[in-house]
């Protein structure tokens, strides 16, 4: 324990004292909170969304004219409730239901649905009957902020971990531990929670200090996010760990790093929704440790979800945890 402790403190102060690098983990994700929250801020949309309640045959086979309209983004659900629960949260602007029964939902306090309502009968959809919820609209940057959270827990973690330790291999930093009794898995699980201490400390503050002048949406529990972010922060720097391992050009890590990094910055859903887009790009996505953290914690903030509603996230990223943390410490090198 005293080994692991002296190991830790000693990760805290490098990092602490590297003034640029604290500044630049704080200063980041506030200036993309603000950033997105102020191109946003227009409500007026362009792009129509509905939810079409069935499968994509259904959809397909569809004889309604309304489905063909131009500037119409259709989005197919199997599940209505789950289509439902985006219309109360503004996520889309009109459900259909055309099977068994032929139905429609607009939000009472949506001027989209209003006008999705109007071309719907006036485009041979007079048969359709008129159903009506009511719910809180989510900003633009009330569900973007649980992305932005979530990549700057990525990088940090990633390049924090992984690309430090490949600097202490070059400078030979381990093959002197390698001398001492610290054992492998002694010395990487001091790294993880020296690294999982100083972002989770991060991520609080940031959270805290975006809310004070924006006023997030949370519906959810508070533990219950502290929870996904807790796995979801081990999850990655267990992969950090594992790509540093045996590496030993910083090159070649930051190289490594940011081929790891750009696809789930871009398929993770971090700045928009995947909903709609070609399946083979959704199941690619759902390999990625960074869409389970973004999908739990949005789900828990703009949904209210529970944790029988976000369990095989958890479960994902505590899988992928103990796998990458497991290998790292097998194929590591001290030189």
């Amino acid at each position: 324990m005293k080994r692991f402790l002296a190991v830790m403190h000693a990760r805290n102060l490098e990092f602490l004292r590297d003034r640029a690098a604290l500044s630049w983990t704080l200063a980041m994700p506030f200036f993309l909170v603000f950033a997105f929250a102020f191109i946003f801020s227009d409500d007026n949309k362009s792009l129509y969304k509905v939810a079409y309640v069935g499968d994509q045959t259904q959809f397909e086979a569809s004889t309604v004219p309304f489905m063909t309209t131009q500037y119409l983004q259709v989005v197919v659900y199997e599940d209505k409730n789950q289509a439902l629960s985006k219309l109360r949260h503004h996520q889309v602007d009109m459900v259909v239901n055309e099977e068994p029964e032929s139905n429609y939902w607009i939000n009472t306090s949506s001027p989209a649905g209003y006008m999705l309502e109007r071309i719907l009968l006036g485009s041979g959809g007079e048969n359709f009957q008129k159903q009506t919820v009511d719910g809180k609209e989510i900003r633009y940057v009330d569900w973007v902020l649980p992305g932005i959270l979530s990549f700057n827990i990525m990088m940090g973690c990633l390049f924090g971990v992984g690309y430090v330790i490949v600097r202490y291999r070059k400078s030979g930093f381990l093959k002197r531990l390698k001398a001492t009794p610290l054992s492998a898995l002694e010395f990487l699980i001091a790294q993880m929670c020296s690294r999982l201490l100083l972002m989770l400390s991060i991520t609080i503050f940031v959270f805290w200090g975006c809310d004070l002048f924006l006023n997030f949406t949370m519906l959810g529990s508070y533990f219950l996010l502290l929870l996904i972010t807790l796995l979801g922060s081990i999850c990655m720097i267990s992969l950090g760990l594992l790509v540093a391992a045996t590496i030993s050009s910083e090159e070649l890590a930051g190289g490594v790093l940011n081929l790891i990094t750009w696809p789930m910055m871009i398929l993770s859903g971090v700045w928009f929704s995947l909903e709609g887009t070609h399946p083979f790009v959704q199941n690619i996505a759902q390999i990625l440790p960074l869409t389970h953290l973004v999908d739990g914690a949005r789900a828990i903030m703009t949904e209210g979800q529970g944790i029988a509603d976000i369990y095989p996230n958890l479960i994902v990223l505590s899988v992928m945890s103990i796998v990458f943390l497991f290998a790292g410490a097998k194929i590591f090198r001290w030189e």
